[in-house]
């Protein structure tokens, strides 16, 4: 850990550990709306969403923030597990007009945050998103306005390859650069789920709290592993549910990690984890609605201590 407080900094974060996709052709929307939970037809240009892509299972194989520009829908997602990701969804356009394309080097992309964040994005782009998750282009430049900590304002900005280190020099004279770990622990304290390597497969949408992310549209129709994810809506009850928490430990806690209750019995699992700048590392976990509300949760036999996420996750196992 450095001395840069992310709690009072103007910070810049490469951002390159995401991965960006292209799906462009005539049939594009179609084809990706029959494979995510989200619906496609939402994206207007001027708006950004979490998409689900599951498995015939119900599980999430991806988490996708989609937007779309100019005629092309864009998938930005876990680096790592890009190229597996890119390689199944092409298995499945057989003679759909779709063309799924790698764009992650095409794009340079970093996150600016910090209580002098809009300003310093206006200052260097001419303007700003108004809302999170909002989408505007500038020149040379695409912004996404994403959730922050009290008191800043927090931006991915994608930039073409040519004009990239200008902005960034730009933007880095009044910004303390960061490591993936300032952006990570973020993406925790506004309850930004991701599903990693380690985790594929691991998470029903609903777990991840895609339900009050705005992460699932529930009457779009039928896409891979729908018929989970909608029963799991039906029939009311959500059994396991992600929270924000820490851990005062000095090893860091990783993505997949089990955690278990006083019994000993594994009740959930670490979804991201980041260094906090106090003591120990503050947590996305997945764990058993129950299991919260009795606590004496440990993970490696370190007690998790829970937080209060910046939106609300109902805890009685019933949902409206």
């Amino acid at each position: 850990m450095t001395d840069t407080n992310w709690q009072t900094d103007n910070t810049l974060c490469d951002l390159s550990h995401l991965g960006l996709l292209t799906l462009s052709g005539e049939d594009a929307v179609t084809f990706l709306q029959g494979q995510v939970t989200n619906d496609v037809n939402a994206l207007d240009g001027s708006n950004t969403h979490y998409s689900g892509y599951c498995s015939p299972k119900g599980r999430l194989l991806a988490l996708f923030l989609a937007f779309a520009h100019q005629g092309t829908i864009y998938l930005q997602f876990s680096q790592p597990i890009l190229a597996a990701t890119m390689k199944r969804l092409k298995m499945y356009v057989m003679r759909s007009k779709v063309d799924i394309t790698d764009v992650s080097d095409d794009m340079v992309r970093f996150g600016v945050n910090g209580p002098d964040a809009s300003k310093l994005v206006t200052e260097a782009l001419g303007k700003v998103p108004k809302q999170d998750y909002a989408l505007v282009q500038a020149e040379n430049s695409l912004i996404i306005q994403l959730p922050s900590i009290t008191g800043h304002q927090r931006y991915e900005v994608l930039v073409d390859a040519a004009h990239a280190e200008a902005t960034r020099a730009t933007l880095a004279e009044n910004c303390i650069s960061v490591e993936q770990a300032c952006w990570d622990w973020l993406d925790i304290q506004t309850g930004c789920p991701d599903v990693l390597k380690e985790t594929q497969e691991h998470f029903v949408p609903q777990m991840l709290n895609l339900d009050k992310l705005n992460g699932i549209n529930f009457k779009k129709g039928c896409y891979t592993g729908q018929e989970i994810v909608a029963r799991t809506h039906y029939l009311g009850k959500v059994k396991r549910r992600t929270y924000l928490a820490s851990i005062a430990a000095t090893e860091q806690p990783m993505a997949g990690d089990k955690v278990f209750n006083d019994a000993e019995s594994e009740v959930g699992q670490i979804v991201k984890a980041a260094p906090n700048l106090t003591s120990g590392f503050d947590v996305l976990i997945e764990v058993r609605v129950e299991a919260k509300q009795a606590g004496g949760i440990t993970w490696q036999s370190t007690p998790v201590t829970f937080k209060d996420l910046p939106y609300s996750v109902a805890d009685d196992q019933t949902e409206s």
